[in-house]
């Protein structure tokens, strides 16, 4: 069999669509065997489904087989629970008896540093490449398959839910059961649910590819410790978008540093995480905080309706939770809508005297659910708001205001706009109000910065939905070289201070001379990254003497606190005074490919971590929201007194290095210009120090 490309994808049909299925491992001594058995014969799986045990004839009461070779006929898929020494002969057997998929569960086959493990691992690797059998797994737990009544997990509770439109794949088997069980608690259902584990061959590419194809998913929900083929997992994700189906997940290794942290500014801000992160940014994947926020956000787009921007009327029944979301709304960069002059003379019959509505809408508790949904309608009319939040609570049993939810569900056909109830805190969901929620179309969200989240995240994805990302090409051919490094970078519209590269301190006082005062000196050593802390920088140098001198000392103190570094001598820089310093980096992540930051920048640069990341190619107006998104906005912006800065200029610089990069990156893996000083308005922005890693 050919190797798999980077982009392309396995077919998990077999798996999770099987007609006909085996279960390698039966025993009434097995947990795991009984509980799968149970469910596929309690909820009738239409199929086939044979046992298999070479030591017993018979298994809960039906024939068992030897072996796979030993069947009657080829099966689709085999539910294999046995000891991973077991493993590569049940394998061995799958091969000649017509097997299409298998589900291994057990550890031990390809993970840890165990040399037996490690020889299973390879054993598999070698059949994948030579056979058309796909895996699920291994050290997994299986997966459901809700319509097709394939119960694969054991857990009998989770069986029994119906089928419903929310498609989920975790790395981790045993989160998948609490999550799908605290999410079903507050409604949702489920399409599929599977625990992918160590994805030795169905990867979460493959399996996120299946779920857009599938029609009955509508949105995808992941649990993710690491993507194994990032370009497939990409491609995937841009099908989901352009089908509409959004993607929500988590993911582990917030606080992992990237690899080449230690070899530059821009790796040690823009890691591992940040990089997932910007592939999200570019794919429409929301990406949740934690695992509440996870049940939250897959709620919230139950609703197919998507909003068309990103203001949230809100209808509440209380001071105090107006307080609280003005303060969450700052904090979590929602947006507020203004309500118009009409929407002011409608409300106004329904306020106290002398108060004027005003967005979070406070009413008090309403008497009837005529008048609440009245108010909401009124609400969710405003042609400036784009999403209506009510905050109403699910009741644990339907009572005399709940009596009759007519009234809730004309206001939401009334409008092509999201609705939401949401509640202060969180609360049980009971069955008969599970049933209410399901009655009046909306989905009820608990906690008042969950649902902010949730309703920035309907935005999110519906800003890009339908949209094809855009990706690099592949890169092109470069003569870029050390010696035309500056000049190239000029013709892009990066432009430097004057200054002169020397190789002793007497050549670096004749250099500043030459530049005229005051200079800034820096050590020159590809060993050294950090140079101020190395003593590598002296600033605001006003003779040939002070230069030397300077020159000197640096010397010693890198010789110091270096050992060994590589000196090659000095930069002599003509000095800059005032601005506002950024840093403009790109470099070549290993699993996303190029990416653009652009932060705050100078010797503070990885303390304040104020950075923005994001995939190169930019899309149309990326680089002003990336630089609204930081502090360094408001610097620009003319911070206590100071002037404006040209922060055009720095858009346009960021946008060349990004230009530049792509061009040039078969030469170089990373570049990083820190600072890039930004003038006042008009006056542009120049490159005081410009670090490249060569391939």
């Amino acid at each position: 069999m050919a190797a798999l490309g980077a982009d392309e994808f396995r077919s998990a049909e077999s798996v999770l669509r099987a007609r006909s299925l085996v279960l390698v491992g039966a025993s009434e001594r097995g947990r795991w065997p009984g509980l799968i058995h149970g469910a596929l014969r309690e909820h009738g799986f239409p199929g086939k489904v044979y046992l298999v045990n070479p030591r017993q004839a018979e298994v809960f009461g039906e024939k068992a087989y030897p072996s796979l070779r030993d069947l009657p006929e080829p099966v689709d898929h085999a539910i294999v629970i046995v000891p991973a020494a077991a493993v590569t002969g049940v394998l061995e057997d799958a091969q000649s008896s017509g097997l299409k998929s298998a589900t291994i569960y057990a550890g031990g086959v390809g993970d840890g540093e165990d040399e037996a493990s490690q020889a299973r691992g390879r054993f598999v690797r070698d059949l994948l490449a030579r056979s058309p059998i796909r895996l699920a797994g291994p050290n997994c737990m299986g997966a459901f398959s809700f319509r097709e009544k394939i119960f694969g997990y054991p857990n009998p509770d989770l069986a029994r839910l119906e089928p419903g439109s929310v498609g989920c794949v975790f790395q981790s088997g045993g989160t998948l059961q609490f999550y799908m069980k605290t999410a079903a608690s507050r409604g949702l259902r489920f399409s599929y649910g599977v625990s992918s584990g160590n994805e030795i061959d169905l990867d979460l590419a493959d399996y996120v590819n299946f779920l857009v194809d599938d029609e009955h998913t509508r949105q995808i929900v992941l649990f993710v410790e690491g993507i194994r083929r990032p370009r497939a997992f990409m491609r995937a994700a841009a099908r989901a978008l352009e089908a509409g189906k959004p993607i929500l997940t988590i993911k582990t290794g917030a606080t992992a540093r990237s690899r080449e942290a230690a070899q530059s500014h821009t790796g040690a801000i823009a890691g591992d995480y940040a990089a997932y992160l910007a592939m999200c940014e570019r794919y429409g994947v929301v990406n949740c905080a934690n695992l509440d926020d996870l049940v939250e956000t897959a709620l919230a787009f139950q609703s197919t309706r998507r909003p068309r921007g990103p203001r949230i009327g809100f209808v509440t029944t209380s001071g105090g939770t107006v307080d609280l979301l003005y303060d969450y709304v700052e904090a979590e960069g929602s947006s507020l809508a203004s309500f118009s002059a009409e929407t002011d003379a409608r409300l106004r019959p329904y306020m106290q005297d002398e108060i004027k509505p005003r967005n979070p809408l406070d009413v008090g508790i309403p008497s009837t659910m005529k008048a609440a949904a009245d108010l909401c309608a009124i609400v969710a009319a405003d042609e400036g708001v784009d999403m209506l939040a009510w905050a109403g609570q699910l009741p644990p049993r339907r009572s005399k205001l709940w009596e009759d939810t007519t009234p809730l569900r004309d206001m939401v056909a009334a409008t092509d706009k999201p609705v939401l109830g949401f509640a202060r805190m969180t609360y049980q969901v009971t069955p008969e109000a599970q049933g209410l929620q399901k009655e009046v179309g909306f989905p009820f969200l608990q906690g008042l910065q969950p649902t902010l989240r949730a309703m920035n995240a309907l935005w999110f994805h519906a800003s890009r939905q339908g949209r094809a990302p855009l990706t690099p090409q592949s890169a092109p051919r470069s003569d870029l070289t050390p010696a035309t490094l500056h000049e190239t970078l000029a013709r892009y519209g990066i432009h430097g201070v004057r200054g002169e590269s020397a190789d002793s301190p007497e050549a670096a006082a004749q250099a500043a001379a030459r530049i005229g005062f005051p200079v800034v000196l820096k050590i020159r050593s590809p060993d050294i990254l950090h140079k101020t802390e190395a003593g590598g920088v002296a600033l605001d140098l006003r003779s040939a003497d002070a230069v030397r001198d300077a020159a000197t000392r640096m010397l010693a103190r890198a010789r110091e606190v270096v050992p060994g570094a590589r000196l090659e001598g000095f930069d002599v820089q003509q000095m800059v005074v005032g601005g506002v310093e950024a840093i403009v980096g790109a470099r070549d992540d290993a699993l996303y490919g190029p990416m653009l930051l652009v932060g705050s920048g100078g010797v503070l640069v990885e303390l304040l971590a104020d950075a923005s990341l994001a995939m190169l190619p930019l899309q149309d107006g990326q680089i002003a929201g990336m630089i609204d998104r930081l502090k360094l906005a408001r610097l620009l912006a003319g911070y206590r007194g100071r002037p404006a800065a040209d922060r055009a200029a720095l858009e346009a610089s960021a946008l060349a290095l990004g230009r530049f990069f792509l061009d040039h990156r078969e030469k170089i893996a990373d570049i990083e210009i820190n600072p890039l000083v930004v003038g006042d308005q008009g006056r542009g922005a120049v490159a005081l120090d410009i670090r490249v890693l060569w391939r």
